[in-house]
């Protein structure tokens, strides 16, 4: 062949590639490198929420003899949940046969089994709602949801409840109430909740309200810790809290950004108005403990800052700043008054908060999502009629807190009938580190 001739092909060609190339992303979609990268990345940073940072902020606040049991659990259960997320959780969780927009039926409470085992996931396989990004970043990413949700709970029964029996709850509560749960809020059209409009931009349904409701549920079935109120329980540690805290608040950049499942200007917003919201949590929680009792405290800021991060999660693709310093300022102030007041009224022992900060945050972020989401109050969501979202968001609150409550109790008094949920009283004198894992934390 002359030059001539390969140049002429190659002008061929060249007019010829549009049409190949609109031919070839119509049958296999291209990867989109700058979603792909962000995904990658908050996938990473929301695991570092749970390990090390949960397993810090929640070490710190027990007692020195149970500093281990704390961490391990949080470890614990990312391998195990991992593993089951891989067996059947996506495909509960994100299965989509047999669903349809407006149809009640039972996949509209849960998920098949069509991708069990990551039937299909191959590297090319891709996901996203415009820009496209790998799907086994997407099963990763939402693996580590799954993976935190449980850890949460752990603070309201800590100190207090067998190894073995926290494993077996764990799973048989991931796999009957996380995943119809996350199935029904974040499915798509044919999910219960997402059918009825209830907007959780990042998990303050899935997540928070769930894990919450659930360890206040465990707390008052376990019963209070040996001594509980009258023997002082003093964190042991508030310097690991303190990192702790400050690995989840820079963790749910991954957690809310990432959520927006591309690197787009909602991921932007959403990165904006989390620190807006947490920031205003953490001085709302201090003033009014300030104002309280007098000095504020570094357990109560770390606190703030959590509750803060709980509240805006189901807000963040959908208000603004000024929305999120609202929401951020209520959580605050009302988590702080539920997890002093109300824990001492009611006689509960959530040792940790868990339940006071997760499951109120969680709670007035949705119902306040249903307010500021609104573009007459400077949201970027659809909200139209304010009131009218409020009730559905109330709807999704309700069903949540009545459907985990009664799951949960279910799951905890047989496994309680078939072999305990507590340690013995010379077990939990000594402490869950020895009693149950023959380590100590210190060994001075």
């Amino acid at each position: 062949m002359t030059l001539r001739q390969f140049a002429g092909l190659g002008a061929l060609l060249s007019l010829a590639m549009p049409g190949l190339a609109l031919a070839d992303e119509a049958a296999a979609p291209v990867l989109n490198s700058g979603d792909t990268a962000w995904m990658l990345t908050a996938t990473a940073l929301v695991l570092f929420m749970t390990i090390p940072g949960l397993a810090l902020f929640y070490g710190g606040m027990v007692r020195s003899k149970n500093v281990l049991s704390v961490m391990m659990q949080c470890f614990a259960i990312t391998g195990l949940i991992s593993i089951l997320w891989m067996v059947y959780g996506y495909s509960l969780a994100f299965d989509t046969t047999g669903m349809e927009q407006g149809v009640v039926n039972f996949n509209s409470f849960v998920g098949g089994l069509s991708k069990a085992f990551l039937s299909g996931v191959t590297p090319s396989s891709v996901t996203g709602p415009a820009a496209l990004f790998p799907e086994a970043v997407f099963i990763t990413f939402q693996m580590t949801f799954a993976i935190i949700t449980p850890a949460l709970i752990v603070g309201a029964f800590a100190e207090r409840m067998k190894f073995s029996a926290m494993l077996i709850f764990m799973a048989i509560w991931f796999t009957l109430v996380y995943a119809p749960i996350a199935h029904m809020v974040w499915s798509g059209n044919g999910g219960l909740m997402w059918d009825w409009g209830v907007l959780d931009f990042a998990g303050g349904t899935v997540v928070h309200i769930n894990a919450g409701v659930a360890g206040l549920v465990a707390c008052i079935v376990l019963g209070k810790r040996k001594g509980y109120p009258t023997t002082p329980m003093a964190p042991h540690n508030l310097g690991y809290t303190l990192i702790g805290a400050a690995m989840l608040w820079i963790g749910w950049f991954g957690f809310n950004a990432g959520s927006a499942a591309a690197a787009n200007g909602t991921a932007g917003m959403a990165m904006l108005v989390t620190q807006i919201a947490t920031a205003a949590a953490a001085l709302g929680w201090m003033f009014a403990e300030w104002l309280t009792h007098g000095k504020p405290s570094a357990l109560g800021i770390a606190s703030g800052v959590v509750a803060g991060l709980v509240a805006i999660t189901p807000a963040a693709g959908t208000v603004g700043p000024m929305g999120a310093l609202a929401i951020g300022l209520v959580a605050g102030v009302i988590c702080f008054l539920c997890a002093t007041t109300l824990k001492r009224k009611m006689g509960y022992d959530d040792s940790l908060d868990a339940f006071g900060v997760h499951g109120i945050g969680g709670i007035v972020g949705a119902i306040l999502t249903g307010v500021f989401a609104a573009p007459a109050l400077g949201g970027f969501g659809t909200v139209e009629d304010i009131g009218a979202q409020v009730w559905i968001q109330l709807k999704g609150v309700g069903f949540t807190v009545v459907y985990t409550g009664i799951v949960t109790y279910v799951i905890l008094k047989v496994l309680d009938a078939v072999m305990g949920l507590r340690v013995n009283e010379e077990e939990e004198a000594v402490g869950l580190d020895l009693a149950q894992h023959n380590e100590r934390g210190y060994n001075l």
